[in-house]
């Protein structure tokens, strides 16, 4: 069990992971497992992001400025709670917004605004008990394989390749992408969970160790 607190007496942990990842149900079980509140992505009353697959280059800049906006109200709740868990990292909707400028669906100008505005949110204000950075970054990683077929899984019909081919090989780039992303990240001490080796969702000794793996790394960084 986690129990250490950190000098700010406050610890906060973020997932991420592509899409199809288990971000949502490991940020369920870690909050069950220490008991506080968890914080979610709303996808499911997010009405720009169908509208984003049907047109990205019209939408892409409005729906990362939605998700930086929802992000950062996350994080401001997270501070009210001595522990908290949150489903995604505000650094990854960098990644996605980038890769989607690198597609053509968005300006250098709206690269340049949402680049100045993420730096401008994530700045630390002097003299504050409150860090807008996670004590613990964790990555699950999927092979592009289990992306699919999880994606597929889910159902929703705006994320199928079916309904769209091109979506294939934006998620080849997509899952390629956080490769380099969770290697190169440095806001916070991470640990990466091997989301092929352990299903966590399906299998409950694959969820025990997966959060003893947590547990573990939490109690090495003395949080």
């Amino acid at each position: 069990m986690i129990a250490r607190k950190n000098v700010r007496g406050i610890i906060m942990l973020v997932l991420a992971g592509t899409i199809g990842a288990g971000k949502t149900s490991l940020t369920k079980m870690l909050s069950q497992h220490l008991g506080t509140p968890a914080y979610y992505e709303s996808v499911e009353h997010n009405r720009i992001l169908p509208l984003f697959y049907k047109d990205p280059k019209k939408y892409a800049f409005l729906l990362q400025i939605d998700f930086l906006n929802r992000r950062m109200d996350d994080i401001k709740k997270a501070w009210q709670n001595d522990e908290s868990v949150l489903d995604r990292s505000i650094f990854e909707d960098s990644l996605l917004f980038h890769l989607n400028a690198d597609l053509g669906r968005a300006t250098e100008t709206e690269v340049t605004i949402y680049d100045s505005l993420l730096e401008n949110m994530m700045q630390e204000m002097p003299q504050t008990d409150h860090s807008k950075n996670p004590d613990l970054l964790i990555h699950i990683n999927i092979s592009f394989e289990t992306m699919l077929r999880r994606i597929q899984k889910r159902g929703r019909s705006y994320e199928q390749i079916d309904n769209d081919p091109d979506l294939y090989q934006y998620y080849k780039d997509l899952n390629a992408r956080y490769q380099t992303w969770y290697q190169e990240y440095d806001k916070s001490p991470k640990i990466q969970i091997d989301g092929d080796k352990y299903d966590f969702v399906e299998n409950d000794a694959d969820k025990h160790k997966v959060i003893d793996l947590i547990d573990a790394k939490v109690d090495k960084l003395a949080i």
